[in-house]
């Protein structure tokens, strides 16, 4: 099981690396450690287990934050807040294709791998359409909008070596970008 102490922290240098493409078929190390993420997602969302362990309550996981630079990310988000739920686990993911118009949380975002809070809007599309592949190797194709397009984009940052609060305007954080979306 996978607790806080797996997850590594913002300055590790895997967390800027560029990580590598999952060859297909999966391995089963590779399985089990989707596995493990979404387990951990899962985990961090239940109250009793989250106290239990220490568990910082998180919707995404990609694998550069347990310390493995391959392009693996879990998403278990089981209400986006529209009746909508998201539970996958995802190899080799990429935007391929998304709006012009952006959209933000109004609280700014967070991250397993950050532990301070970091004041600032987070300015993402709104919009997305992503391209990957299942455990099984299947090809997944989602339409995201709104929070879990967030989410989505989080996590395949992290693939790239990208960290949230790069997006952050370092003159005016808390100020939107015109015609953005706030979620």
């Amino acid at each position: 099981m996978l607790t806080m102490k797996d997850i590594i922290r913002d300055g590790h240098p895997t967390l800027r690396e560029k990580a590598k493409d999952v060859n297909l078929p999966l391995s089963e190390e590779d399985k089990n450690t989707l596995r493990d993420m979404r387990e951990f997602l899962i985990n961090s969302q239940d109250d009793e287990i989250a106290k239990k362990y220490g568990l910082r309550s998180g919707v995404g996981l990609a694998a550069p934050q347990i310390n493995i630079s391959k392009k693996m990310i879990a998403v278990y988000l089981p209400d986006d807040g529209e009746g909508k739920s998201y539970d996958y686990m995802l190899v080799n993911p990429k935007v391929i294709s998304h709006s012009v118009q952006h959209a933000y949380l109004p609280t700014g975002e967070g991250c397993l791998s950050v532990d301070e809070n970091i004041p600032g809007l987070v300015h993402r599309h709104y919009r997305t359409t992503i391209k990957a592949y299942d455990i099984d190797g299947n090809e997944v194709k989602l339409r995201l909008k709104g929070y879990p397009a967030i989410v989505f984009q989080h996590e395949i940052d992290h693939l790239n070596g990208i960290m949230f609060y790069d997006y952050i305007d370092k003159d005016h954080p808390l100020t939107p970008l015109p015609d953005s979306v706030e979620v």
